[in-house]
């Protein structure tokens, strides 16, 4: 079954990708896209914030730390990318994000030059393959 959940949202932060998208174009590098989406959901009210630390634990060890380019509301992850088409990879590194911050919906935000997106979901029920919704 897949699972909706934030989908106002995750709805208004596509909203403002394609506000991002429409304005600048594909080009930039990935941190212009980042800080442009951030802005812009500032803007409308919405709490992003940029590289949302990730810690990677291993038997109660922390053994590695990355960065989620946004965190909105303290609920939705998301990845930006801008490269030609997305690729497993990326969704492999967004699930990774999921899983290692305990949020359930992330977002996957290509600036290529086709605007792509992928939205997916972890739970403890789908934690080795997650909905792409």
């Amino acid at each position: 079954m897949n699972d909706f959940r934030h989908t106002a949202l995750t709805d208004a932060i596509l909203c403002c990708f394609y506000t991002v998208y429409n304005t600048l174009g594909c080009g930039f590098l990935e941190k212009v896209y980042e800080n442009s989406l951030r802005e812009e959901l500032n803007s409308r009210g919405y709490t992003a914030t940029s590289q949302h630390s990730v810690e990677v634990v291993y038997k109660d060890k922390v053994v590695g730390q990355y960065y989620a380019d946004l965190l909105v509301d303290d609920k939705v992850i998301v990845e930006i990318k801008a490269v030609s088409t997305l690729l497993p990879e990326h969704e492999a590194q967004l699930l990774n994000y999921l899983k290692g911050t305990g949020k359930n919906v992330g977002l996957l935000l290509n600036f290529g030059p086709q605007p792509q997106v992928r939205r997916k979901v972890y739970s403890e029920s789908n934690k080795h393959n997650a909905d792409q919704i």
